[in-house]
């Protein structure tokens, strides 16, 4: 039986959502949803299709994922970036053992031990790491302090978000407000 929930990795943003749609709109691909990495299709794809489609994905950076460790993975990650990018509760940033079982279906124990193996840092790392590239871009607006936005990302205190913020950078959240030239990575490259 064919799947008609199709997954594709890269998809981290509305504006993913929105390159993915036109996609399927220009291919007259019919679908009932669309997330962060998942598609669900009204009809599964013919061979033909698929291979046509992952193309046209693949020239927008994105890649059709048929392995189910790969899904994984890939949901793990579009999950903790839609918790630390995408939402404006700072109670919901963190938490993962509460959230992540919830919203994938597998114990907290499992997903990390199978993150670890799989990605090589462990799924708190990766959550510290998109937390990090959050702070650079709220540093980088200059619309808010730093004890405004480590509340926002949902740290103990403006202490705990410096020293994380300079161990993961090698610069404090002041002077990388001064350098001017740092660049802030895509999410689909922090490892």
């Amino acid at each position: 039986m064919k799947s008609n929930i199709i997954n594709i990795k890269n998809m981290v943003c509305p504006r993913c959502i929105k390159a993915v749609e036109t996609t399927l709109s220009k291919m007259n691909i019919a679908y009932s949803d669309i997330k962060l990495g998942e598609v669900n299709l009204n009809i599964p794809l013919s061979p033909s299709e698929k291979d046509i489609l992952s193309k046209n994905l693949e020239m927008q950076g994105f890649e059709l994922l048929d392995d189910k460790k790969n899904q994984l993975i890939e949901k793990i990650k579009n999950t903790i970036i839609h918790i630390v990018h995408h939402q404006d509760d700072p109670h919901k940033i963190g938490h993962l053992s509460d959230q992540l079982p919830k919203l994938l279906g597998h114990s907290y124990s499992y997903l990390s031990s199978f993150f670890s193996e799989m990605e090589g840092i462990t799924i708190e790392k990766y959550l510290i790491l998109q937390k990090i590239e959050k702070a650079k871009e709220l540093l980088s607006y200059s619309e808010l302090n730093v004890s405004e936005i480590s509340y926002q990302l949902n740290y103990s205190s403006s202490q705990h978000l410096s020293r994380q913020f300079k161990s993961i950078t090698g610069m404090t959240p002041s002077e990388f407000l001064k350098k001017n030239s740092v660049q802030r990575k895509p999410l689909t490259d922090i490892k």
